[in-house]
């Protein structure tokens, strides 16, 4: 019989030599016909700690190591989680500076709004 294979993202790595995989499924409801997502959470093997949280990675199955284990990590892809934080970083001190620098054209543009405001005139009961 073949082992089964699945890809999922690495949400603990607390454990020594041994992770959880958060699986991610999607499948289509018999009645309503929509798509549904699903996630299962996998304990698996990971013999060098070398997996981090973030991390894609494909777990096979295997014969049980503990009681909870019973899966192996096979490959796993790397994701740059610090180089996207210190881009998102960069990003929002440019932005300040932009808008320090457009803040008194901002200022003109509330104040022409306001002269320009229409004048509500209250409504007259005739009796």
């Amino acid at each position: 019989m073949p082992r089964r294979v699945l890809k999922g993202t690495v949400v603990s790595d607390k454990m020594d030599k041994t992770v959880t995989v958060l699986v991610e499924r999607r499948y289509m409801h018999s009645l309503y016909k929509k798509f549904i997502k699903r996630t299962d959470k996998f304990a698996a093997h990971d013999e060098l700690n070398q997996f981090k949280v973030g991390d894609v990675v494909s777990i096979e199955e295997c014969k049980p190591i503990s009681k909870r284990k019973t899966w192996t990590v096979v490959t796993g892809e790397a994701v740059a989680a610090p180089a996207v934080e210190k881009k998102a970083a960069a990003k929002p001190a440019a932005k300040k500076a932009e808008t320090a620098e457009k803040k008194p054209a901002a200022e003109k543009k509330t104040a022409t709004k306001k002269t320009t405001a229409k004048k509500t005139t209250a409504k007259k009961d005739d009796k």
